[in-house]
């Protein structure tokens, strides 16, 4: 018996996670995919936007600048990238000057800092590429850009290490009270049973709200975005992040500096009617370029090295739904949790967690420990700290993925870590193999082999990505 099981290990459920964990008691996290941020976290703006968007008075609001601020804590705790961008919001016309005022008295009363409507000279005097027909912008200092599944894996980690589980690969299938508990149904199989569930599935999240509900609380459309990634050796060109005045669709078509140099252009705004389409598409491509075009000159689309797409939990109750059920105690629902979900991810678990205590007792733990150990990046050190790395662990020496210099020692950590895989893009995900210039041409077939030696699997049964994804289907040089 569990007393708590999150559904959903993106942002939102690691973070909760990690929070549940201050606390006595058994925690279960439950995941469909075969990673953690596999879904919604991977593939966004990877922002932690100001809080000067969302309508005052709603939950988005409130819980934006509280998450904003509290990314300064989990940087130190959990040893997180983050990269003080600020963001400029420009205008073009009277019409958008407009905009820019509401949007600074929306950011004023929702409580953000520092923020101020700049002269378009005064803005182009700091960022030199920004297209000479913008007239203002409103400057946000407060922005900041992080590593979204970064976070999520170290959140998850830290609850891990504070005692918490995860299962991945674990689709529910059903939900069913029985005798004060909810029992779980996974995979169509196995079961689990808890006192609390937490609702934290992201676009899916009003599927397994019909599992037990007569009638779902509110109903999710998944909104696709497409992106373009252009290669780190652009850096520099802009150091905001750079919205247009935004529309109904959302923020629009942004330029976005990434923490390890690279620079998303994105994302386009369309509903669909698959939860899991991440297709992209000329249509898609062709509207990033046109948007951008009025943000910035010089777009150096040179340097792209691929693009990719992402999908949004828009839902018709318009502000985030952090909500026990009316029907089933101790079932809580955390959805509808769309833009800006990364930026109040950490204000939502405390929220949430609150939300229960109000009305349930929960014992805090006298042990928990919120430091993550810190991870090393081998090329980023001196010379006299490489030295001694390799002089205990000779694989340091061994560079396997040039584009981001990244050593074999990494990847074996990536692999046998608290939260490790033992699937190409995990490693990806985990130590950048593979996600520099040549988007893995050079080194994913070593970081394959790796793989394969660490976990004494044949090559032909390493996966891609997900179950049953392997890249190679059998040996094509064999002796006879």
């Amino acid at each position: 018996m569990y007393d708590h099981i999150v559904i959903g290990a993106g942002i939102v459920g690691t973070m909760i996670a990690r929070e549940l964990s201050r606390h006595e008691g058994k925690v279960l996290v439950l995941e469909k995919e075969s990673d953690v941020a596999n879904h919604q976290t991977i593939a966004n703006s990877a922002i932690i936007h100001s809080g000067h968007d969302p309508k005052p008075g709603t939950l988005k609001a409130k819980l934006s600048v509280t998450g904003n601020r509290l990314y300064e804590t989990l940087e130190k705790e959990l040893d997180i990238p983050i990269l003080n961008t600020g963001a400029y919001v420009v205008a073009h016309d009277a019409f958008e000057e407009h905009v820019l005022s509401d949007l600074l008295s929306r950011a004023r009363e929702n409580g953000v800092s520092r923020a101020e409507i700049i002269s378009g000279e005064r803005a182009r005097e700091i960022e030199p590429n920004l297209h000479e027909t913008i007239t203002k912008a409103l400057s946000l200092p407060t922005t900041r850009v992080t590593y979204p599944w970064e976070v999520a894996f170290a959140a998850m980690e830290n609850a891990i290490e504070n005692g918490a589980e995860i299962r991945l690969n674990s689709e529910v299938t059903k939900i069913t009270e029985s005798d004060g508990a909810y029992v779980v149904e996974v995979n169509n199989r196995d079961t689990f049973e808890s006192r609390f569930i937490i609702n934290a599935a992201g676009v899916f999240s009003d599927d397994i709200a019909s599992f037990i509900e007569t009638e779902t609380p509110l109903r999710i459309t998944p909104r696709k975005g497409e992106y373009i990634v252009l290669d780190r050796r652009v850096k520099g060109w802009i150091n905001h992040v750079i919205y247009p005045v935004p529309t109904d669709k959302g923020k629009g078509v942004l330029l976005t500096p990434q923490i390890h140099g690279n620079i998303l252009l994105g994302p386009t705004s369309v509903f669909v009617d698959d939860k899991e389409n991440v297709k992209t598409t000329q249509e898609g491509i062709a509207t990033i370029k046109k948007d951008v075009a009025a943000l910035a000159r010089n777009i150096p689309y040179d340097r792209t090295i691929r693009s990719f797409s992402g999908i949004r939990a828009t839902s018709d109750y318009h502000d985030f739904y952090i909500k026990e059920s009316t029907q089933h105690p101790r079932f809580y629902h955390v959805a509808g949790i769309d833009s800006p979900g990364l930026t109040a991810a950490p204000a939502i678990a405390t929220y949430l967690v609150d939300l229960i205590k109000d009305t349930y007792a929960l014992t805090r733990k006298t042990d928990f420990n919120p430091y993550r150990k810190k991870r090393l990046t081998y090329h980023k050190l001196n010379d006299k700290e490489k030295k001694a790395l390799f002089e205990k662990d000779p694989r340091y020496g061994r560079l396997v993925c040039k584009c981001e210099k990244i050593t074999e020692a990494e990847i074996v950590e990536a692999i046998k870590g608290p939260l490790g895989s033992d699937t190409i893009k995990g490693i990806k995900k985990r130590a950048r193999a593979g996600s520099g210039l040549c988007q893995g041409g050079y080194c994913e077939h070593e970081v394959l082999k790796i793989i394969a030696r660490e976990t004494k699997k044949s090559k032909t049964n390493v996966d891609y990505y997900g179950k049953n994804t392997p890249i190679l289907l059998r040996e094509t040089k064999v002796k006879s």
